[in-house]
């Protein structure tokens, strides 16, 4: 198929599943979309069940979507800039405490927990999936989504506190996700029953390090560029070379696109670009990357609900699915409350906040899409199909929950 035909029809399908939530079943909008979408994608199963010869019509636009490549290396960029350039740095800078250990270690522990209680449960119910693959589902399982995040908290009650922490944390935990999923991925190709840390450290320092200098070095660069000029198309212009650079350079240098492009955007949106009070260039700017986020969000949902037709058939589905979903949860809360015990000064956050905090941990795309580049396993199609049942659930159960989570976990004196 054609790359404008894809993306035309990308645009098309979005367009009609949007009119469709916003007219008529007038959800918060992504869970609108993805509902709408996962609806769709059961319906051409069961039209495909019943007479195949019809497949070819419905699922030409899912087959040639290569999603895992578009999100990683296209889309996700663009999303993270337009979440940190309009992130508030100063509230971001008052919880970066709990943000950094809850990106670092939080990913840490919620990877191992997820491993070992993934590998013990399914053992129970005698599926077989080794230990290492165990801890390679929840290296890409448990970073939360920015994507996710950003779209179901704006229509939140969360207080700013615990918003900006999510918010924040989900923008920089991709990076360590990432690091892990890649030396674990690497561990498990390699045959060797014994890590190289030599090698980690490299691939850690270089990816996570890389990124943050590249980021701040081409944000300097972008800002004072748009700093100079009134010229909103040009400002528009170098804004989008900025993105673009970032995710180009970065891919050759084995950088992390996420945290050169988050690390950009908030060294970008820290410091109004406006050249005089009169002048208002950045609250423009600010808006037109609002636009650029909600119409990717509302393809990028729209193409996780397509994906649902190119999953292989599995005995143990929903099986896998529940176990995936009662899992992570429990680490979720884990990876919270076991830095919360030692750190509590530190991360000053009160244990009544825990639940929000677990709950508001919602997965996306980003899951998805590592899941989709996994090589070739016997393992492969269960973490795919656990993948898409957690991220399902997160989006939808817990982006329509929230609030009555935060209402039941936040006391009257709003503390």
């Amino acid at each position: 198929m054609d790359l404008f035909v894809i993306i035309a029809l990308l645009v098309i399908v979005s367009a009609i599943y949007s009119y469709i939530n916003a007219r008529f079943i007038k959800l918060p909008g992504t869970i609108g979309i993805v509902t709408i979408a996962i609806l769709v994608s059961v319906i051409t199963i069961t039209i495909d069940k019943l007479n195949p010869g019809i497949e070819r019509y419905l699922t030409l636009l899912a087959k040639n979507i290569n999603f895992s490549s578009t999100v990683l290396n296209i889309m996700l960029g663009f999303l993270l800039f337009s979440g940190s350039f309009s992130l508030n740095t100063k509230r971001l800078k008052k919880e970066m405490r709990p943000v950094f250990i809850l990106s670092t270690l939080g990913v840490i522990f919620s990877t191992a927990i997820f491993g070992g209680l993934f590998y013990g449960v399914t053992t129970l119910f005698h599926i077989h999936v080794p230990l290492v693959y165990c801890f390679l589902f929840g290296a890409l399982i448990s970073p939360t989504d920015p994507v996710a995040v950003g779209a179901i908290i704006k229509n939140s009650k969360l207080p700013v506190n615990l918003e900006t922490i999510i918010s924040g944390e989900s923008l920089f935990n991709d990076g360590i996700g990432l690091v892990l999923f890649i030396t674990i991925l690497e561990f498990t190709q390699s045959g060797s029953d014994k890590l190289d840390f030599a090698k980690t450290s490299i691939l850690f320092i270089r990816e996570v390090f890389g990124g943050i200098i590249l980021g701040i070095v081409f944000g300097f660069i972008a800002f004072r560029l748009m700093k100079t000029i009134t010229d909103f198309q040009t400002i528009v212009l170098v804004s989008l070379a900025l993105v673009m650079s970032i995710s180009v350079v970065a891919a050759f240098m084995d950088f992390s696109i996420p945290l050169a492009v988050v690390c950009a955007g908030l060294f970008a949106g820290n410091q109004t670009i406006n050249i005089d009070s009169t002048e208002h260039s950045h609250q423009a700017l600010e808006k037109f990357w609002q636009l650029i986020d909600e119409m990717l969000n509302t393809i990028l949902f729209v193409m996780i609900g397509l994906q649902m037709i190119n999953l292989p058939y599995l005995n143990n589905y929903w099986l896998i699915g529940g176990v995936g979903i009662f899992v992570i949860l429990i680490a979720r809360w884990l990876s919270i409350s076991l830095p919360l015990t030692f750190l509590r000064r530190t991360l000053n956050i009160s244990y009544s906040s825990v639940n929000i905090l677990t709950w508001a941990g919602l997965r996306g795309g980003i899951s998805i899409a590592l899941a989709l580049s996994l090589p070739a396993s016997p393992y492969r199609h269960i973490i795919l199909a656990g993948s898409y049942f957690i991220v399902i659930f997160s989006v939808i159960v817990q982006g329509l929950t929230l609030n009555r989570v935060i209402n039941a976990s936040i006391k009257p004196d709003g503390k």
